[in-house]
């Protein structure tokens, strides 16, 4: 369930956001977005994710303003997993970014990012998150000596020490 409070990010569970990013990827601008989901005129999603809009549907028409609000000002997770983050980055940037899950107390992902992707995901992050960009050593093993796409460097998104 979604939440406002007064001057700060409408906040969305990790399954609103990977909902919404889904139909954003569709390529519909903001207001035909939020058209299209208040009147329920949604696909069937056929991806893995096999997401039922009815949730996001029921949101936009139970809770307009905030709907809006996530769509066209911003939004932030309330709550991240590793893996739905990983899913975030793949619907958002379609990019499969590496998830390292061994050791367990150093899980993380990897992904190659601009400066705005960066930004835009460090905005959606909940707290006990962080984002930073690997030393050029870490990133020629993490890619394999393959360079990084111009523009780009590689992030490394993991938990906060001690959460």
């Amino acid at each position: 369930m979604s939440e406002t409070t007064q001057g700060t990010k409408t906040k969305l569970s990790q399954w609103e956001a990977l909902m919404l990013e889904s139909l954003r990827g569709l390529g519909w601008s903001d207001d035909e977005l939020i058209d299209r989901v208040m009147r329920q005129e949604l696909p069937q999603d056929d991806s893995k994710f096999e997401f039922d809009y009815s949730g996001l549907a029921a949101l936009a028409n139970e809770q307009q303003e905030t709907f809006i609000s996530a769509v066209k000002d911003g939004y932030t997770i309330k709550y991240n997993t590793i893996r739905g983050i990983h899913s975030w980055i793949l619907l958002t940037f379609k990019q499969d970014a590496q998830l390292m899950l061994e050791p367990p107390d150093a899980e993380a992902i990897y992904a190659e990012l601009s400066d705005s992707e960066a930004k835009r995901l460090a905005s959606v992050l909940s707290f006990g998150w962080q984002i930073k960009t690997v030393s050029r050593d870490a990133e020629q093993a993490l890619t394999s000596g393959k360079q990084v796409e111009p523009g780009k460097q590689t992030y490394e998104i993991k938990p906060i020490a001690g959460n």
